[in-house]
């Protein structure tokens, strides 16, 4: 490929390994610090200020980040035996696919195929091969398979009871005699340590023999060696399924016992919500490393074929916010066929706005959120000169801390500083021999540690710079960076500012110990800062409701200490699952509907986590209903429908919705009806403005009496705020009786005109681009290693359109796309577009339905060309283009929008591409 020499400003942009084309994808758990607690006053317009402002978060690394997939789904339009279809015939559709595939010349490998919750099959394939294959009429969609990492755990130790007293799970099991006894809960993630005892295992590793007492089915997926993380030096992508579902890896384990552990407290075991549940382990890890969504599919097939009441995914593709996403529409078949589905919401609550993703934004899934644990236990060291107890967190990827020894603590600033310890480490003060205090906040914890360890540190101790407790992680960020060799340890900002003051007071020496102690969270029972923001892009309002989370202790594989702190959400969902199967338990007739309008009827709206205590409610499109209440749900003698209210854009006017109260109580029940405000978001999705609510909500009557065995409706009418343009509102609907707990309906909505958010925007680095895929082929699919450079190409590239040398459209995506699709013309004498192919109809190359927003400030999407353009209905339906000069338009339809009306599209045309082929 031959190219002008480069162009004063033509930018040369640093690509590395990180967030995916399309989502940022993880298990919904992790070493994850809650940032919480700004001040704020309100402007006279309602502002309240943006999210970096009021969490304290760093700015965007300023190099655009990119990570394809090379595996795609492929749906296809033949219904599912969930839906109705026959295997049969969707297996013979599949089976003409992939012949088709073959006679186009498409290089695809078939990883799974699918035919009862979703027909269709997932596929190894280059971007171009990909978009060959989308053009069958017999393919509905193509979606990108996207990677889940598995975290590492905290080592701070909360106690399991704490939470459940947060959710009234301890209530409904010692008062009311609920304990999930005959339901069965699908566990899909690292398997479930069958040994253990507080899971049904006899107590000794390896000894125990699948299927036990208490894990009565599963199916191990991939095995123990599997790691689909190619940035890995473990990395090994081929499965190597098995019949037993053990886990090696922890995150399981620990997600099984939050469902329904029944452990010895005692002697340090574990209760569960629902400790007598029976559980499916359908294992999608290996013992490290990530999965893929293309497996967790297939694990919902199998939870399917087992009969499970509840299934509980503790995982999600971040960003992916359309519910069409695969692994949502298979897991809404699910509900569908009598299955409650419960799933984390995601882990990425500091990237914003619009950062829920699937299973979690499925339309009948129940999308839970995550709040914080009201106290922990946490090991100790003390310091001079009262001996005062300090409760730490463990930061993982760095050795742990001492059981005994004194040690002199320094600070390499102060709680005023904006880069403490960021700076190399020949700038900072001589730490030899010493503890180094250092504050959070502006560069990673990693960097932080390794400044104080090359200064000297013998270890350091983190504090937060806002409220609340966090659990660190210093693992090097790529494999060529070098480990941290000193413990690392974090305390939260409360006691941060005071172990600074005692070190400008003079001398003062830490002793560390082998002992614990309590810690009361100051963040408990507030969103935890991690938790991500809805709504789906369907406008459904996501999360539904949220448990705790955030730092949480329960069971953990025998050969790993057998229990183990994680924060995240992976650890609400499970709350929410226990509580289903309590609450299934109690009221057997449930359907799955039935069981999610119940929970949000009783759960309980949270202050708003960045300033708490002044009177503000956190969003409804991040909290939902708000924190699971078992106990009052399985009480409550009415129930209201539906259990939320997703109403949609303003620009319609205000929407009138009916609310139907069910009384299967003896007594009539009367309620006044009120509402009340959570806060509104608008702006940049990475950095959101917040602003007071100022919905209004009138109801047609201004209480409701319900009969008893009987029904009554009430209808509500809902206008948005007149500000800010462009944002997410939302409120409750609040009935309260004379006697007894207030029922609720979560609302939301958005202001103003959807299709006015922008798609198409700069990132700061002048995208839309064109760009080229030989400094890196994975662009097409065929993996590469980090650190090379995507250039930015001006007019008049030459591409010889063999494998590595295609024409690349670089695009950020501000928000979600309903399609995302590229149109080849020929080029003008002037360079634009015109003369397109087909008889004067745009001739599209490559499209892409249902695309989350960039999951990042400076992520982008990788949109390639690989010379190749449709032509007719049979096999050479796809054919090069002669050699010449042509221009490819990028379209993006946006969210709900109707792609013939101008104002609902977005284009952008690329300089010249030249095709050589010579």
């Amino acid at each position: 490929m031959t190219r002008p020499s480069r162009a004063p400003g033509r930018r040369a942009v640093t690509r590395r390994a990180g967030l995916a084309a399309t989502a940022a994808v993880a298990l919904a758990a992790g070493t994850l610090g809650t940032v919480a607690a700004g001040t704020a006053a309100p402007a006279s317009d309602g502002y309240l200020g943006t999210l970096a402002e009021l969490a304290g978060l760093p700015e965007p690394s300023g190099e655009l980040t990119h990570e394809p997939t090379g595996a795609w789904f492929v749906e296809l339009t033949a219904k599912p035996v969930a839906d109705g279809g026959s295997r049969a015939t969707a297996q013979r559709q599949q089976d003409r696919v992939l012949a088709e595939a073959d006679a186009l010349g498409a290089d695809v490998e078939v990883r799974y195929t699918y035919d009862r919750l979703w027909n269709g099959l997932s596929v190894t394939a280059s971007e171009a091969d990909i978009s060959r294959l989308a053009g069958s009429a017999e393919v509905a969609a193509v979606y990108p398979v996207v990677t889940v990492d598995a975290p590492d755990p905290a080592t701070s130790e909360p106690a399991m009871d704490s939470a459940l007293g947060m959710t009234g799970a301890d209530i409904a099991q010692s008062e009311l005699g609920f304990t999930g006894d005959g339901l069965r809960v699908g566990i899909v993630d690292t398997g479930i340590d069958i040994d253990h005892p507080d899971l049904g295992g006899g107590g000794t590793p390896g000894e125990t023999t699948f299927p036990t007492s208490r894990v009565v089915a599963g199916y191990d997926f991939v095995g123990d060696d599997y790691n689909a993380d190619d940035t890995s030096a473990a990395y090994q992508p081929v499965p190597s399924p098995d019949d037993n579902p053990d886990d090696c890896n922890g995150h399981g384990s620990h997600v099984a016992g939050i469902v329904g552990a029944s452990g010895d407290s005692a002697a340090g075991g574990v209760t569960g919500v629902a400790p007598e549940v029976e559980f499916g382990a359908y294992r999608v890890f290996g013992c490290g490393g990530s999965t893929t969504s293309d497996i967790i599919l297939a694990a919902l097939e199998r939870a399917h074929a087992d009969d499970m009441d509840v299934v509980n995914m503790s995982l999600g593709a971040g960003f992916v916010t359309w519910p069409e996403y695969p692994t949502a529409t298979a897991s809404d078949a699910l509900v569908d066929d009598g299955v409650v589905v419960v799933a984390s919401i995601g882990n990425n609550g500091t990237s914003g706005t619009w950062s829920a993703g699937a299973p979690g934004v499925g339309d009948k899934v129940i999308g839970v959120a995550s709040f914080d644990n009201t106290e922990y236990d946490a090991r100790m060291f003390t310091v001079s000169p009262d001996g005062r107890e300090v409760g730490y967190a463990e930061a993982s990827g760095a050795p742990s801390a001492p059981t005994s020894g004194d040690v002199p603590l320094s600070r390499t600033g102060t709680p005023d500083s904006t880069q403490d310890g960021c700076t190399a480490a020949g700038a900072l003060p001589d730490l030899t021999g010493t503890v180094a205090l250092i504050e959070r906040g502006t560069c990673p914890f990693y960097e932080k540690a390794h400044n104080a360890q090359q200064a000297g540190a013998a270890a350091v101790v983190l504090y937060n710079n806002v409220p609340g407790a966090f659990a660190p992680t210093v693992a090097p960020p790529t494999p060529a960076d070098p480990p941290i060799t000193v413990p690392v340890v974090a305390v939260d900002q409360e006691t941060g500012i005071e172990l600074d003051g005692r070190i400008a007071a003079g001398a003062t020496t830490l002793t560390w110990t082998d002992q614990t102690t309590t810690v009361e969270n100051s963040t408990g029972g507030l969103i935890s800062s991690f938790s991500s923001y809805g709504m789906a892009s369907d406008l459904s309002l996501k999360p539904d409701l949220g448990a705790p989370g955030g730092l949480i202790r329960s069971t953990y594989p025998l050969e790993g200490d057998g229990y183990a702190v994680i924060s995240g959400t992976s650890m609400a969902s499970p709350h929410v699952a226990g509580a289903v199967a309590l609450l299934l338990q109690a009221h057997p007739s449930l359907s799955p509907e039935q069981v999610r309008d119940v929970l949000q009827n009783s759960a309980d709206p949270a202050d708003w986590s960045l300033v708490p205590g002044a009177g503000y409610v956190e969003p409804a499109h991040r909290q939902g209903a708000g924190m699971l209440d078992i106990d009052d749900a399985i009480l409550a003698p009415v129930a209201v429908a539906p259990g939320k209210l997703s109403l949609g854009e303003s620009e319609a006017g205000p929407s009138t919705q009916t609310l139907t109260l069910t009384n299967d109580g003896d007594e009539d029940v009367t309620y006044e009806l009120s509402h009340a405000d959570g806060i509104t978001t608008a702006g940049a999705p990475n950095n959101p403005q917040f602003f007071e609510g100022g919905a209004s909500v009138a109801f047609s009557a201004s209480s409701v009496t319900v009969p008893a065995g009987s029904s009554a409706s009430v209808e509500v009418t809902v206008t948005a705020p007149a500000e800010p343009d462009l944002g997410q509102y939302g409120g409750w609907v609040v009935l309260t009786p004379a006697e007894g707990e207030p029922l609720r309906v979560p609302f939301a909505g958005f202001v103003g005109d959807y299709q006015q958010l922008p798609v198409l925007t700069d990132a700061g680095f002048g995208l839309p681009a064109l760009g080229d895929v030989t400094a890196c082929e994975r662009y097409v699919g065929v993996n590469c290693t980090m650190g090379g450079e995507f250039d930015l190409l001006p007019e008049g590239a030459t591409f010889s359109m063999t494998e590595g040398d295609y024409p690349v459209v670089i695009a950020h995506l501000e928000h979600a796309a309903q399609n995302v699709s590229v149109q080849l013309f020929h080029a003008k004498a002037d360079g634009t577009a015109g003369r397109p192919y087909a008889g004067g109809r745009l001739n599209t190359v490559l499209s892409e339905d249902f695309v989350g927003r960039s999951s990042a400030a400076t992520a982008f999407n990788a949109y390639t060309w690989d010379g190749t353009r449709p032509r007719g209905n049979g096999t050479d339906r796809r054919v090069p283009v002669p050699d010449g000069r042509y221009v490819l338009r990028l379209t993006a339809t946006k969210p709900l929008g109707d792609p013939s009306n101008p104002d609902h599209v977005e284009t952008w045309d690329s300089p010249v591409v030249i095709v050589d082929r010579d």
